[in-house]
C-alpha cells in the first residue's frame, strides 16, 4: 500500500468515527492537516485494532519521510564548538524537529491536563509530540491522571515542576517524559524560576531512576508560557551541569534541542561565556 492510500484509508475511519465533526472538512482541504486536527481534537477513548493500524502505518510513514535522527547524527558540544566545559563531551545542542530523534526519551512540555493539545494543528511542542506518537499516548496520559484523580480527588491538575514518564509509541524515542513549566503571565520572579528548575531537575531524576541514557530537553515553557527565552535557557544550563558534577556515570547524553534560531543563539552564547 502506497503512502496516499494508507492516508486515504485512515482519513475514512477517522471521519467515519468522528461523524459530528464532518464540517472540519470545508475547513481543512489539505488532507494531512485535516488528519492531524481529527487525532488532535479525539478524545481519549477505545481505539479499535483496525483504527490502530491504519494509524500507525500512516505515522510511520509520515517518520520516514521526515527522516530519523540517531544520537550518532548529533555532535557533541566539544566537537561542534570545542567546547571547554568538562562535561562537553555529554552534551549536544541540536537544532530541529525533536518527533525525529532516536534516543532514549524526549521530553514534553505539557499542560496540567496532561492530555495533549486540543486545538487542531496548533504549533505546540504538545501537539506535535502526541500527534506523532499517535493516539495510544493521550489514551495512557488519561489513564495515568484517572488513577491520580482517583487518589487526589475529581478536580486534580498536575502540578508544575513534576515528571512523567510513558512510552514513545510512534516517536523514534523509547519514552516521552512529560513536565508542567511555569507559566509567566507578568514579571518574571524567583518562584517562577524555581519552578523551570525543579522541571528540569525532577525530569533527569526521572532519567536516573528509569535507566534513560539519552534524554533530549525542548525549551520548556518558553512560546506559549511566556517564559523568557535567555532566562530559561540559563536555567537549563545550570540545572544539567549541576547534574553531571553529581552523576556523570550516570548518561551518556543531554541534549538541548531548540527550534527557533533565537533559541540556538541563545544557547551558543551560554556556551561561549562560559567556557570559550
Amino acid at each position: 500500500m502506497n503512502k496516499t492510500n494508507t492516508a486515504d484509508i485512515f482519513l475514512d475511519k477517522l471521519k467515519e468515527e468522528n461523524p459530528q465533526y464532518k464540517q472540519l472538512e470545508k475547513f481543512l482541504p489539505e488532507k494531512e492537516k485535516l488528519i492531524r486536527s481529527l487525532m488532535n481534537i479525539r478524545m481519549p477513548k477505545t481505539i479499535s485494532d483496525e483504527l490502530l493500524h491504519l494509524q500507525d502505518d500512516y505515522l510511520q510513514e509520515e517518520l520516514a519521510t521526515k527522516g530519523i535522527v540517531t544520537l550518532s547524527d548529533i555532535p557533541t558540544i566539544k566537537e561542534q564548538f570545542n567546547s571547554k566545559s568538562p562535561f562537553a563531551e555529554k552534551i549536544s545542542l541540536w537544532q530541529g524537529d525533536i518527533t525525529r530523534l532516536k534516543v532514549d526519551a524526549i521530553v514534553n512540555a505539557a499542560n496540567s491536563q496532561m492530555l495533549g493539545c486540543f486545538v487542531p494543528c496548533h504549533q505546540c511542542i504538545d501537539n506535535a509530540i502526541h500527534s506523532a506518537a499517535g493516539m495510544q499516548l493521550r489514551a495512557e496520559c488519561s489513564h495515568i491522571m484517572n488513577q491520580r484523580k482517583a487518589q487526589y480527588g475529581k478536580i486534580y491538575k498536575e502540578p508544575t515542576g513534576t515528571a512523567t514518564l510513558t512510552k514513545g509509541y510512534n516517536l523514534p524515542c523509547n519514552y516521552v517524559i512529560h513536565t508542567v513549566g511555569p507559566i509567566c503571565f507578568n514579571k518574571l520572579n524567583d518562584a517562577l524560576c524555581g519552578d523551570l528548575q525543579n522541571c528540569y531537575d525532577n525530569i533527569l531524576k526521572c532519567c536516573m531512576e528509569n535507566h534513560i541514557q539519552s534524554v533530549a530537553f525542548c525549551c520548556i515553557s518558553t512560546g506559549e508560557f511566556h517564559f523568557p527565552n535567555d532566562k530559561a535557557a540559563e536555567i537549563a544550563w545550570k540545572s544539567v551541569t549541576h547534574f553531571l558534577a553529581t552523576y556523570n556515570n550516570c548518561i551518556e547524553r543531554i541534549i538541548f534541542n531548540v527550534f527557533k534560531d533565537n533559541d540556538r543563539k541563545i544557547y551558543e552564547n551560554i556556551l561561549k561565556t562560559d567556557y570559550i
